[in-house]
């Protein structure tokens, strides 16, 4: 048979990010030391800023080998130490100095800050329960607008997509940042993508106003991620 004769065939093939887009691989921190009753984190322009645990800095670890084979044009952190601790291991091994990317550092949580919110939250405040109902940060008192939260998280992402345009970045921020920024990419409700794990690596690739998820709170380089077996 003649090969102009051939039928034509369509095939399924891989995802391939479309020519200029930027893939940003947000990673959230790893796990920050415990909030004590009687002793509040130091504050950092009123954001909480704890040093990493012990597990945390395993995390990052991890994180650093799972990503040290990646093509990756830049790191950058946020103005928090938990982020620049956790960038460290991945940093050094590519001989890369970590950027500071102040949009995107956590929520602020108002009165709060400094550990509190865990408490309140582990007891179950009132305040706490009207926050995941409404889904909204700004009922905790003097916390962020949730609104200005999104809008500073959409600027410093459209900007640093802007930068690497057809290249690959690697953002240690924080997990209310992520929840933000994968919501708004599937115009999702704000918790939809609540807590992603210390240590996870989510993928998000944009190009212009467009935003396709391809992949959330992986955390396969972490030593507990074997899924539990079914019983």
């Amino acid at each position: 048979m003649d090969e102009r004769d051939e039928p034509t065939e369509y095939r399924q093939t891989r995802y391939k990010p479309p020519d200029g887009a930027t893939e940003l691989l947000l990673i959230r921190h790893g796990a920050s030391a415990p909030a004590r009753p009687g002793r509040p984190f130091p504050l950092v322009d009123g954001h909480g800023d704890p040093e990493l645990a012990p597990e945390g800095r395993e995390q990052a670890e991890r994180v650093g080998e799972r990503l040290a084979e990646e093509n990756l044009d830049a790191v950058y952190v946020t103005p928090l130490r938990r982020t620049v601790e956790t960038a460290e291991p991945l940093a050094r091994r590519l001989g890369l100095e970590p950027r500071v990317e102040a949009g995107l550092r956590e929520v602020h949580l108002g009165e709060w800050e400094g550990g509190l919110f865990r408490k309140m939250v582990a007891e179950n405040d009132p305040v706490a329960q009207r926050m995941f109902a409404e889904e909204r940060w700004d009922v905790i008192p003097g916390a962020e607008k949730s609104e200005a939260f999104a809008g500073r998280v959409e600027e410093s992402l459209t900007r640093l997509a802007a930068a690497h345009a057809g290249g690959r970045i690697a953002v240690f921020t924080h997990g209310g940042v992520i929840a933000q920024a994968l919501a708004s990419a599937t115009g999702a409700r704000p918790f939809a993508f609540l807590a992603p794990d210390n240590g996870s690596i989510s993928r998000l690739v944009r190009l212009g106003d467009l935003s396709s998820i391809r992949g959330f709170n992986d955390v396969s380089h972490l030593d507990w991620s074997a899924p539990a077996p079914l019983t």
